[in-house]
């Protein structure tokens, strides 16, 4: 009776006021996530694209952003792949046909993309990775292709057609997965869509992870595609593993105390193998805490070399601190700076790119929310989250701005 109920949900609804998924977010966590596509008709009703493809464009030519260049020549169904800093006379080159512009990490670089984010706070914070967006030109696309992650897909200027194959979400079996070898990008060798979409601003669709797919520009648009992070079992094996290498103590060796006398000298037998289980577990991290600090230090580093530059921030004591908010100045956190929290004991363990750090769990909670601190919240610290946010204003993950600064 569940498969019956689940096969008959619909993979489009409409959205309604106060609920852009067009039901609860228990209902769509429940129905949908990781288990079929959805298309949000009037998701973010009458949504206007806080930035032009100009911005995209001059954004794509600067040090330091992700950006890729996508084109197609449909004679020879030919891809080509560019990467930013994107020379700026590129663009007039281009043509009004056939290619599309991606950057990544837009709601670090535009606060107002950044205000989308609160419309997903039905998700773990730390699963969001970022916010890309895209320009295509008329027929632009980037191919038929499965991502590895779950994504939303906001169409925030023009028109876009999205064809989608949920054949296993219908009960139809799995689609092929296979790759073509003679394009640069991971293409589809074949797509059979069951469903062909046209979605206009406002309108977004939800596609789980290895669902296959294919967008293509209608006319001049913009996509906002809100993607999270999975890291895949080889990244956390090898995270993993190599923190408890750098931490396991040199005394802790293989040994064989109850050693009887060897059958065969040459053969590595049951008994020598269970001591091997036995030297290793002597160095998993089998304390819950220890795992949890562990994860939450892996899932707070950003993915890319980009950071805050240690030791390019402003070192203050905390009395210098609070003499400064208290004169109207404002702490931000530095955008790419990833953050999340976790419960330890009847503390806090507070996870800052890579760091963890022990305060009340008030504290964590509110530096893992706000971005902004103000003098307000900084009296509401205790002294050991005056502490740590002082020390991470001294490495950059947070800097002192005018109000002036803050996002709307």
């Amino acid at each position: 009776m569940m498969a019956k109920r689940t096969a008959a949900r619909p993979f489009e609804v409409q959205a309604r006021p106060g609920q852009p998924l067009g039901m609860a977010p228990r209902a769509f966590l429940r129905d949908y996530w990781q288990k079929r596509p959805l298309l949000i008709r009037g998701a973010f009703p009458g949504y206007v694209s806080p930035i032009e493809p100009d911005d995209l464009a001059g954004l794509a030519c600067e040090e330091g952003v992700l950006a890729r260049l996508i084109q197609h020549d449909r004679a020879s169904d030919a891809w080509t792949v560019g990467s930013g800093p994107l020379p700026e006379e590129i663009f007039a080159e281009l043509g009004d046909r056939d290619w599309t512009l991606l950057v990544q990490d837009m709601d670090k670089w535009d606060p107002d993309i950044a205000d989308l984010l609160p419309a997903f706070a039905f998700l773990p914070r730390w699963r969001v990775d970022d916010v890309m967006v895209s320009f295509a030109a008329t027929g632009g696309s980037v191919g038929a292709h499965v991502d590895q992650y779950d994504v939303f897909l906001l169409q925030a200027l023009g028109h876009r057609r999205w064809q989608v194959d949920a054949s296993d979400a219908m009960g139809l079996g799995k689609p092929p997965l296979d790759f073509r070898d003679d394009v640069e990008i991971k293409l589809l060798r074949e797509f059979a869509p069951t469903h062909d979409w046209v979605l206009e601003p406002g309108d977004m669709l939800y596609l789980p992870p290895d669902v296959p797919h294919h967008g293509v520009a209608e006319d001049p648009c913009l996509t906002f595609s809100l993607g999270m992070r999975a890291p895949s079992v080889a990244e956390l094996m090898g995270d993993y593993v190599d923190t408890l290498a750098a931490e396991a103590d040199e005394a802790l060796r293989y040994k064989d105390a109850d050693l009887d006398p060897a059958k065969d000298p040459h053969e590595i037998d049951a008994a020598a193998m269970a001591r091997v289980v036995e030297a290793l577990n002597a160095v998993r991290m089998a304390d819950a805490d220890a795992l949890g600090d562990w994860f939450g230090r892996f899932i707070t580093v950003y993915r890319a070399a980009t950071g805050p530059g240690h030791g390019d921030g402003q070192p203050l004591a905390t009395d210098e601190l609070s003499r400064a908010l208290a004169g109207g100045l404002l702490l931000h956190r530095y955008p790419w700076t990833r953050v999340a929290w976790r419960r330890a004991a009847k503390r806090a363990s507070f996870y800052v790119a890579g760091q963890a750090w022990r305060l009340p769990v008030a504290d964590a909670k509110r530096l893992a929310a706000d971005a902004w601190l103000d003098a307000g919240t900084w009296a509401a610290l205790s002294a050991a989250g005056r502490d740590c946010v002082a020390s991470l204003l001294a490495e950059g993950h947070y800097r002192l701005e005018s109000p002036d600064d803050e996002a709307p």
